[in-house]
């Protein structure tokens, strides 16, 4: 296969002692286009990831919220001006449920010049309808950004309230009274921490929550009970991500206690301490996790993908997606299907009578890239036994990636994506579907009007 290569955190914000100096853009764009970027350099069969990754990564969540009070789900991308230019915008747009209509979307940031999802942003909105957009970042040059919009439900202005360090920023609105900031430092390694605050300006000094070499985690929440899942990177090696670990608090991280309450001490440092749901490093596997929810009973479900291997290709086969759940007091692991590639990323849904994935599960047109054509696989019996149901797209022009599902998600509007050639720059669309998965809907690429209809496709 022949490539083309193209050339808190110290949200010890007390009284926003950092400089504001950083103003939100407020500016229209004239339509839905998605960053093309990618990881790393090239290797035999591609990039580590690659292509649209305009809804990267499964670390960076929520991404969008549907509201109620405002029948509107809000949705937070990474844009950009053209594929030639190709860096970074924060974005912010809706979908309104009773219009069926996008209106144009806002760049509340420009990165400028940056090209790199892992400063993508996540999405809050508290119990009075203001919303928070939690922009990552982990310098000066590249800082981490808090806006909040200037109006309850509405897109049209924000303004920044704070700067700072803040990577993989996870925002939780909890007890209608406080934001809990779940978030990662890079110190020694990926370090995970946890920031609270009752207004979004002024925050609670950043606590450490583990420390082992580094960390990806993924959080979640059920009712105030806020639950981290996360992996360790021995001696700090992302190629070497491993284990799974699981951790909650009741009391907005006053204290935190394993899966079963017994008590543990912060930040965690044993690699063999309760929290761990699963040792992969005996069995010489790296993880990705990918999506954390709830069964009936509000036991935690973990969304996870085994590999052999952190390069692309078959050499990190067999690729396995499975779910990991709580049967009789322990944890069970379960085999969803195989997969093609470790950056794959998909959501889980788990209602009362049927669990879904929505996953990129079959090759896309770049069968060794990230992405691929997403599938709907469906189970009846609470994870035990799988099957794929329909296939949400086929024929795709590009591969499809990062598949994520909204907070609270509404089934007119239930999970969306973007499109990109994993090989070479391309033009990146964003895309979404009905809880069936059996409509798919594009996002104008181009707008003459402020508002438009998202174009039925399938």
């Amino acid at each position: 296969m022949k490539l083309t290569v193209f050339p808190i955190f110290l949200l010890v914000v007390l009284t926003l002692s950092i400089p504001v100096n950083i103003a939100a853009q407020n500016e229209r764009a004239d339509g839905y286009r998605g960053l093309w970027s990618r990881s790393g350099q090239l290797m035999e069969f591609g990039y580590k990831y690659s292509g649209g990754l305009a809804t990267f990564s499964s670390q960076h969540t929520p991404l969008a919220v549907y509201s109620a009070e405002a029948n509107k789900t809000f949705f937070i991308y990474s844009g950009t001006k053209s594929p030639e230019v190709s860096h970074l915008q924060i974005m912010i747009s809706y979908y309104d449920h009773r219009t069926n209509r996008v209106p144009r979307p806002v760049i509340i940031y420009d990165k400028m010049g940056v090209n790199d999802p892992q400063d993508n942003a996540t999405i809050s909105i508290d119990s009075r309808g203001f919303i928070y957009v939690f922009v990552s970042g982990r310098g000066r040059t590249r800082p981490g950004l808090i806006f909040r919009s200037r109006e309850p439900y509405t897109i049209d202005a924000f303004d920044q309230i704070f700067r700072g360090e803040i990577v993989f920023p996870q925002p939780w609105w909890i007890n209608d009274s406080c934001l809990v900031l779940m978030h990662t430092r890079v110190r020694a390694g990926r370090e995970l921490f946890w920031s609270t605050s009752v207004d979004g300006r002024n925050w609670s000094a950043g606590k450490k929550l583990a420390g082992m070499g580094g960390h990806h985690q993924i959080t979640n929440v059920n009712g105030n009970i806020i639950y981290s899942v996360f992996n360790y990177l021995p001696g700090g090696n992302r190629d070497l991500r491993t284990n799974i670990y699981l951790v909650k608090t009741d009391d907005v991280g006053k204290t935190w206690t394993d899966i079963d309450g017994n008590p543990l001490n912060t930040p965690l440092t044993d690699i063999h301490s309760s929290a761990l749901v699963k040792d992969y490093e005996t069995d010489n596997k790296i993880v990705f996790i990918k999506d954390l929810n709830f069964d009936r009973n509000g036991n935690p479900v973990i969304l996870a993908l085994t590999s052999g291997g952190s390069l692309p290709g078959p050499s990190g086969d067999p690729r396995e997606l499975i779910i990991i759940k709580r049967e009789d007091g322990k944890w069970k692991s379960i085999k969803v299907f195989n997969t093609h590639h470790n950056h794959d990323m998909g959501s889980l849904f788990t209602g009362v009578d049927e669990w879904k994935i929505v996953y990129p599960a079959e090759p896309g047109p770049r069968k060794d890239g990230t992405g691929g054509e997403i599938v709907l696989w469906t189970s009846n019996d609470e994870g035990e036994t799988w099957r794929k149901k329909t296939d949400v797209t086929s024929g795709s022009r590009y591969n499809n990636s990062y598949v994520r599902r909204p907070l609270n998600a509404n089934s007119e509007f239930y999970c969306y994506w973007a499109d990109g050639d994993p090989e070479q720059i391309s033009e990146s669309r964003i895309f979404f579907t009905n809880e069936n998965c059996d409509r798919v809907w594009i996002l104008p690429y181009t707008m003459k009007k402020n508002y438009a209809r998202p174009q039925r496709i399938k």
